[in-house]
């Protein structure tokens, strides 16, 4: 027993250092005009916005009562948590969530495992777009990196119109190319620009976030160089780089030493990389900058040598080296956008384009029994696929599309092990010494990337593209992790069953809400429109051929019976001395 004292001693000090961080979040509608541009509606917290930020430590759990003061559902996703045993509380509705009721709470209680940078947002419907969204801090007690003070740097893209709006308008047959709403404005720190104070010879970290629906940002400053420390909540080597890309979603910590000098201030920028929109609208100011201040109205000097040089994130050498994952499973994920029978663009994963099932995947889990080990009982337009308990996990993701796509994994972080131009060769077995590990990576048009995890974290997690526009067009799968474990590990508060039987959401059985492989009523579709000649397009074609010979008819029918009328027509003499009047 006494070589146990030290053991306990450990376990009542971490339980005495742990403590609860509350956050009371009243959602609300606010008027805002952070451009300066347009006073709009907001989705806001206790009536202010932007919301503020959650900090955390290791150790701590968050619990945020939250409460819908809004006229629809809402959900909060706690982006890149990884919610062990709490899969219930990850958001995203109808995965995990039946939403939170108008006019009713919600006590999150989340855990927290993990350090770095984080954010919170909604994850119901394109809600976040109207400004539900807030920097997530989860403090290191013990962090390996030195530096003075710190700035959280948030960066977003900003729509004058609603996103409910916004989202018609994508999702339309008159928008059959797909192209996605082009934002009016950019917001660094919540507002058209930003001032960051240095002082001399000091060290900031910068907490980069990107919170765009659509945006990727380039991030620098002039006359400062940067080294990154952090990203996705994973401690890096320090390393060197003259700019940042941060896709949506993504996250990257950098330090930055303070010059020695207070005699000039500098620039910052944080440029929307205008290769993600379709459209430049002349007002659009894509090149958004802030300042560094060392002496307020001092002049401010330039200097053009940015190093551009590309910022390659699977370069990364993460500062605690974890074991290179082989893998058990392998899938194959091509991402594809097209018009489907719906006359709608739809993203689509192996031509599948998500569908939200009629019981949210994790009750289908936890309530099918043996039969959750099936990917059928959770519906084909969901596309699940399921994977083993402790099973380590790989994805191939080859982007087809014309455009780079940001993808997140909920429940885990993931190692880069690859990037490359597609076609990915399914007998090359990539191994990396060293990977970086992320929980959001973006993929340019037409390369791959091969992603691994452990499957150590039982639920129904899942997979996307953060584009906002790109996951409410179908862009999404849903990873079904370790169902039987599911079973044995997470009960489901009786306040979040509550809820779906306020909404009317069944909680138990397969997509349709069915048992077994019943699946009658599940959704079916949309689905890609079918090659070569169905009996639709052949009775189409029978129609337009019977149409063409009608008319042909008609015409000759007229013809000829102009020609029978003008031949009873008596031809009248001309006299041929007389000239012809002509009127121009």
């Amino acid at each position: 027993m006494r070589g146990l004292a030290p053991l306990f001693a450990l376990v009542l000090a971490a339980l005495a250092a742990s403590k609860d961080v509350t956050y009371y979040w009243d959602i609300t509608y606010v008027q805002a005009n952070p451009d300066g541009l347009k006073e709009r509606q907001v989705i806001g917290v206790n009536n202010q916005w932007p919301p503020p930020p959650l900090h955390v430590s290791l150790n701590d759990t968050l619990v945020i009562e939250a409460r819908n003061s809004l006229d629809t559902p809402t959900t909060l996703h706690a982006h890149g948590m990884y919610q062990n045993t709490t899969n219930y509380y990850d958001g995203p509705y109808m995965v995990t969530q039946c939403g939170i009721p108008v006019g009713s709470n919600m006590t999150y209680r989340i855990p927290i495992t993990q350090i770095g940078t984080y954010w919170i947002h909604s994850h119901y419907g394109p809600q976040y777009v109207d400004g539900i969204r807030a920097p997530l801090i989860l403090h290191n007690p013990d962090e390996p990196y030195t530096y003075d003070e710190e700035f959280i740097v948030t960066l977003a893209d900003w729509y004058h119109d609603q996103a409910s709006d916004l989202l018609k308008e994508f999702l339309s047959w008159r928008n059959p190319g797909g192209a996605e709403p082009v934002p009016n404005s950019a917001l660094i720190m919540g507002s058209s620009t930003a001032t960051l104070k240095f002082e001399p010879g000091k060290t900031y970290r910068l907490r980069l976030i990107n919170m765009s629906a659509l945006a990727m940002f380039h991030f620098s400053i002039e006359g400062h160089s940067m080294r990154v420390i952090e990203v996705d909540g994973i401690y890096t080597e320090e390393t060197e780089v003259g700019n940042v890309v941060l896709a949506a979603a993504q996250r990257t910590s950098v330090l930055v030493t303070a010059l020695n000098s207070t005699a000039n201030n500098y620039i910052f920028h944080a440029d929307m990389d205008t290769d993600m929109f379709d459209n430049i609208p002349k007002a659009l100011n894509y090149n958004s900058t802030g300042l560094i201040q060392y002496t307020e109205g001092a002049e401010i000097k330039r200097d053009d040598t940015v190093d551009w040089s590309p910022f390659n994130d699977i370069d990364l050498v993460p500062l605690i080296d974890p074991p290179a994952l082989g893998f058990d499973i392998t899938f194959n994920l091509d991402v594809f956008f097209n018009q489907y029978t719906d006359a709608l663009n739809h993203g689509t994963f192996n031509n599948i384009t998500y569908v939200m099932p009629k019981v949210p995947s994790m009750f289908t889990a936890l309530s099918m029994g043996n039969d959750s080990m099936n990917p059928t009982v959770y519906g084909r337009q969901t596309n699940a696929h399921v994977v083993g308990h402790l099973q380590d996990v790989q994805i191939v993701i080859s982007n087809y599309d014309a455009g780079t796509h940001p993808f997140h994994l909920h429940g885990h972080h993931f190692q880069l092990i690859e990037r490359g131009p597609i076609p990915y060769d399914p007998t090359y077995n990539p191994r990396s010494n060293k990977p970086i590990s992320r929980d959001t990576v973006s993929i340019p048009s037409m390369e791959y990337v091969i992603i691994r995890f452990n499957a150590n974290n039982p639920g129904t997690w899942l997979l996307h593209c953060h584009i906002e526009w790109h996951i409410e067009g179908g862009l999404n799968m849903v990873i079904i992790e370790a169902p039987d474990v599911m079973q044995q590990r997470i009960s489901v508060p009786q306040e979040i069953y509550d809820q779906c039987k306020q909404a009317g959401i069944p909680t138990k059985g397969n997509a349709a809400g069915r048992s077994g492989l019943d699946l009658t009523g599940a959704p079916d579709g949309p689905n890609p429109y079918p090659l070569g000649w169905t009996k639709k397009a052949k009775g189409a074609m029978a129609g337009c051929v019977l149409s063409a010979l009608v008319g042909f008819a008609t015409i000759f029918w007229y013809g000829w019976s102009s020609k029978r009328t003008y031949a009873r027509v008596p031809t009248a003499e001309v006299d041929q001395s007389q000239p012809v009047n002509s009127t121009d």
